[in-house]
């Protein structure tokens, strides 16, 4: 008899993203150059298989993933470890962490961290909570020389990122929710954005895995949370059950539309500006808006503009500086960057 359903369904997913790492040119090993046809005959020793690590908070879509891991990665030739990262933001937490690193080794997995972080306050309790444990989770990827480091998102989390970015009102690129591949070089892989939560809850399950229930889960303090228990129960009682699948559909098809629209503008962007670099307004005045502003953002940014903290609206307000000119003073972006049109050209600099 196989596997229960939903361990066949984990293990599967993140068999296919290891088959993804193999076949990735920059692995160490080269495998990918060789299934891409270009054989050696030297017999000079292989480099080491790479290293794929799990980032699991001990929760159920996180332990599924560890576990499908563990099973998945020796019959690969991938060697798969463990990170788990203590916020410190609950009494036990550093107890809990080190029970989650546990579990991690009793799976298998080596090397295995447990890594705490002092949550900053920019941006909120659960921006600055993401952002300590992504720089946790890079420190420890460059400090292993990892691959890649899986995440266990699911397509129930895609569907919420979805929603919070059209509350946002943050345009197309926020609609596309979390991307499977992202961070440096392709590092954070997600493999479960096509499963649903329970199928990891399931998962867990069958093979008898401990789960911790974070309680912020479930604290209606924290945005999150409530869009979960509040917000899309409400939408599915409104409009029936297929929105979770519905959403997760509209930030692929979201993410494609954002990408070739990245493209255009990166391929724009030399001709709208002058020899010395400078954005000229009559030639951005011609590109289509959403052209436009993507080159107007990356030039924020450039010059200085957290990319966090520019938002649509500020992007709109430069973007009346090219089409509703009336001789309106500099716009003050953040991080101290300003934007003003100068003789026809546009500047933006540090104020």
């Amino acid at each position: 008899m196989g596997p229960h359903p939903a361990v066949a369904a984990i293990r599967l997913a993140v068999r296919r993203v290891l088959h993804d790492i193999l076949n990735d040119d920059h692995t160490p090993s080269g495998l990918g150059r060789q299934a891409s046809g270009e054989r050696t005959h030297r017999t000079a020793e292989r480099s080491p298989s790479p290293l794929v690590l799990v980032a699991c908070s001990g929760g159920a879509d996180s332990m599924a993933l560890a576990s499908a891991l563990a099973f998945e990665a020796p019959r690969l030739g991938v060697r798969a470890g463990g990170v788990t990262v203590d916020h410190g933001l609950q009494p036990g937490s550093g107890l809990r962490a080190d029970e989650v690193a546990l579990r991690l080794q009793e799976l298998g997995l080596d090397p295995v961290e447990c890594v705490a972080v002092t949550v900053g306050r920019d941006g909120g309790p659960e921006a600055a909570a993401r952002d300590a444990r992504y720089a946790a989770l890079d420190a420890v990827a460059e400090r292993h020389g990892a691959t890649a480091i899986l995440l266990g998102h699911t397509r129930d989390d895609q569907a919420e990122t979805v929603l919070l970015g059209l509350a946002r009102g943050s345009g197309i690129r926020s609609l596309s929710g979390m991307a499977a591949v992202s961070g440096t070089g392709g590092r954070y892989r997600r493999p479960f954005l096509a499963l649903d939560r329970q199928t990891a809850r399931k998962a867990c399950m069958a093979q008898s895995l401990p789960v911790w229930d974070d309680p912020h889960n479930t604290d209606p303090a924290y945005t999150r949370s409530r869009l979960r228990h509040e917000g899309l129960p409400a939408l599915e009682k409104a409009l029936g059950k297929g929105v979770v699948e519905a959403l997760a559909r509209t930030a692929q098809l979201s993410r494609d539309d954002a990408d070739a629209l990245d493209a255009w503008a990166s391929q724009a962007e030399a001709s709208v500006r002058d020899a010395t670099g400078l954005l000229e307004c009559a030639k951005l005045y011609a590109l289509p808006p959403a052209v436009r502003r993507r080159i107007l953002r990356r030039a924020a940014i450039e010059a200085g503009a957290p990319a966090g903290s520019l938002f649509a609206r500020h992007i709109e307000e430069v973007d009346r500086l090219i089409t509703g000119w009336r001789g309106q003073g500099a716009i003050n972006l953040p991080g101290k960057v300003v934007a003003q049109r100068q003789g026809g050209r546009l500047v933006i600099r540090q104020g």
